[in-house]
């Protein structure tokens, strides 16, 4: 989960580096460093953001051509100066950033004491660096070499990137389980845990495989497998903008992302809705198109927001497909040694792409002979890789750590391949098919017409700012849009925040209703609807407040909520896509009347690559 950063080649390094380090922020910022090569091999290091290190090296020369920074979330050791990346050897002649868990390290450190090796810090990362150093040592091997070495010996995930002072125009990086690209530009090479930091420089890049190690060295880049294969890197051609990556004006990346959300349900849908045509069209799932109809059961491993999206298709394919549906958290599916077999189809669904959980999940579906689809919005990433096949979601880059058009996006492309699958298996006819694309086609106006109300919204905010704890409430669909509301608010705010069935209310949760307890209640017009009328009665009757999402032209609920928030009518099964964006900005305007960090919310990262 910790941001690497790299480059060798003609310019200065370290503008480079602090630039991509500000970029990958959103991955880690418990502390940063960077390690420059000029004839010295120099590491400098700060507890904090990236603010603080360029502050800390402000008066230092960091004059040099090749160089290396990162970010770190902590896993091992706290957050601190001697903790943070990079790392030095014992003799200072190596130094190392690493992204990953190294599970044999207490093993490992043991035996590189005995030989003498003097450890400074908390972290896994320093046993890898001076295994490093202890194999080369031993072999009278190359640096090259020592690394290859060492991967074997080493047991967890990394990405990492080695600079030696004996070796002044050599980089060296690996990858397992975390990832790692590579840019290509004019004799000068970018590494990253992602493309953020290098589309600046060049849009050509190479995605680092598991197990690869890449060796640059004089201007040249060699890639060679842990069995030392030498392999044919695949060079891709970005199609990001860079403008995507900045703030554009707005105060935070969360609230630009927010209201970029009708362009990205619009780019989720290019060319898979063709409208006047009446046709569905993606093509990760015309190759599996009887595997879809054949399915005995679709089982959706995500984790976080993507598993709130899961949810959302649990009711949308049983719905409009009428296929058995389950919904697993990626982290426990693993653990408790699931029933799969070559019938079911697996939907692994991660923003990132990255997700370690997600990932372990689909090689255990993979061992079971069951086919994998991945839905993910990194091209390249790990699980696009790992799967039979896919979709994109086309959303472009989400810098804020809480997920808010990753999840409409998720949610775009699950409707399409639920509509997809229910007219191919004969359970969604044309015509209801044909009004659902209609439907559907609408989407991107009516969430730009819901986001004009976040005047309105941050009124709502204010008034709430300072309570402690939240309750979320919705049926049917908007059940996992509750959820989802309560989860950004506890993200980005720190309010304890819970989402329920509005039913499940009555089983226990309503003991925590009076005065003081602010209830969020999804309720618009579809097929729950006096049932969520009945639940707001009762949250009234013992005095709760209640903030109601309603559709426009309501004239029953208004009378009983303290507070309503409209969003424009939709189809019952696209309706989360709309009712979801007022809880978006809820959250993000209470985070930030709370001064808390939106972007950077305390102890978490956006990409999750380890477990």
């Amino acid at each position: 989960m910790c941001g690497i950063v790299a480059y060798i080649g003609h310019r200065e390094a370290c503008p480079i580096i602090i630039k991509g380090l500000r970029r990958l922020e959103y991955r880690g910022y418990d502390s940063a460093g960077v390690a420059l090569l000029n004839g010295q091999l120099s590491v400098y290091k700060k507890k904090g953001k990236v603010a603080d290190l360029e502050a800390f090296i402000a008066e230092v020369d960091t004059h040099a051509h090749i160089g290396m920074g990162h970010t770190r979330w902590a896993t091992h050791g706290e957050p601190n100066d001697v903790n943070a990346h990079p790392h030095y050897s014992t003799s200072e002649r190596i130094a190392i950033i690493h992204n990953g868990i190294i599970e044999n390290y207490a093993a490992l450190k043991q035996h590189l004491q005995q030989q003498g090796h003097v450890f400074h810090s908390d972290t896994d990362t320093e046993v890898f660096v001076n295994l490093i150093e202890e194999i080369q040592k031993q072999n009278s091997c190359s640096l090259e070499e020592a690394v290859r070495l060492a991967l074997h010996e080493v047991v967890g995930a990394y990405a990492i990137v080695v600079l030696s002072k004996d070796n002044p125009n050599q980089l060296i990086a690996a990858r397992k389980g975390s990832p790692l690209v590579i840019g290509v530009g004019e004799n000068e090479f970018f590494l990253a845990s992602d493309a953020t930091p290098i589309i600046e420089y060049t849009n050509e890049v190479i995605y680092v495989n598991d197990y690869e190690l890449a060796v640059i060295k004089d201007g040249q880049l060699e890639i060679r497998s842990k069995e030392d294969v030498k392999q044919t890197p695949y060079i891709q051609t970005l199609e990001l903008e860079l403008d995507r990556i900045e703030k554009g004006g707005y105060e935070h990346f969360m609230l630009k992302e927010i209201f970029e959300q009708p362009r990205s349900i619009l780019d989720s849908m290019r060319g898979r809705l063709e409208l006047e045509a009446g046709h569905l069209n993606m093509g990760g799932v015309r190759a599996y198109e009887r595997k879809f109809v054949n399915a005995d059961r679709i089982i959706i491993v995500a984790c976080g927001t993507s598993w709130h999206a899961g949810l959302v298709a649990e009711y949308l394919l049983e719905d409009l497909a009428r296929i058995p549906v389950e919904v697993e958290y990626a982290s426990e599916f693993r653990y408790r040694n699931p029933i799969i077999t070559e019938r079911d189809i697996v939907i692994a669904i991660s923003q990132s792409g990255e997700t370690a959980d997600t990932l372990a999940a689909i090689e255990l579906a993979k061992s079971r002979g069951a086919t994998i689809f991945g839905i993910c919005n990194v091209v390249g990433s790990s699980i696009a890789r790992a799967t039979d096949a896919g979709a994109y979601t086309h959303a472009g880059p989400e810098i804020g750590v809480a997920s808010t058009k990753a999840f409409t996006a998720q949610v775009t492309v699950l409707t399409l391949l639920a509509m997809i699958v229910g007219h191919k298996r004969g359970t969604l006819s044309d015509t209801k098919l044909r009004e659902l694309m209609m439907e559907l086609n609408t989407i991107p106006a009516k969430v730009e017409k819901a986001l004009q109300l976040d005047a309105e919204i941050k009124q709502i905010s204010e008034i709430f700012k300072d309570v402690s704890n939240f309750l979320y409430l919705g049926r049917g669909y908007n059940f996992p849009v509750a959820l989802e509301g309560a989860l950004k608010l506890k993200e980005i705010s720190y309010i304890h925040a819970e989402g329920y069935p509005a039913a499940e209310m009555k089983h226990g949760p309503i003991a925590l209703i009076d005065e003081n307890m602010p209830v969020v209640v999804i309720a618009t017009k579809d097929s729950s609807y006096e049932k969520v009328v009945s639940n707001i009665q009762e949250v009234k009757a013992r005095k709760g407040r209640i903030i109601a999402v309603v559709t426009e032209g309501d004239t029953v609920i208004p009378e009983m909520a303290e507070f309503t928030i409209e969003v424009p009518a939709t189809s019952e099964v696209l309706m989360p896509l709309v009712s979801v964006v007022p809880l978006q900005l809820l959250s993000y305007h209470i985070a930030v009347l709370r001064g808390c960090n939106v972007d950077q919310p305390r102890n978490l990262a956006k990409s999750v690559t380890v477990e």
